[in-house]
């Protein structure tokens, strides 16, 4: 699986909502477990990095560009 390559700020889009109806998260910090923040209740997770890697969706630079996303999914 190719290595997500996160940055303080980014967005990421997981696969799943939130309860709160969310799909984008903000991370707030790197390390082996993941810090998000939902953009829509601004509630608080850590996640496995491995975790992270696996549910997200799309990735946003803190600006809204959008960045690839390499999940291994060449059939």
């Amino acid at each position: 699986m190719a290595r997500l390559d996160l940055a303080l700020d980014d967005i990421v889009q997981l696969r799943k909502p939130h309860p709160c109806g969310g799909y984008r998260w903000r991370v707030t910090r790197l390390g082996a477990d993941i810090g998000l923040r939902c953009l829509t209740c601004e509630h608080k997770v850590m996640l496995p990095r491995a975790t992270v890697e696996q549910r997200t969706k799309a990735h946003f630079d803190a600006e809204g560009h959008p960045k690839p996303v390499a999940n291994g999914s060449a059939s």
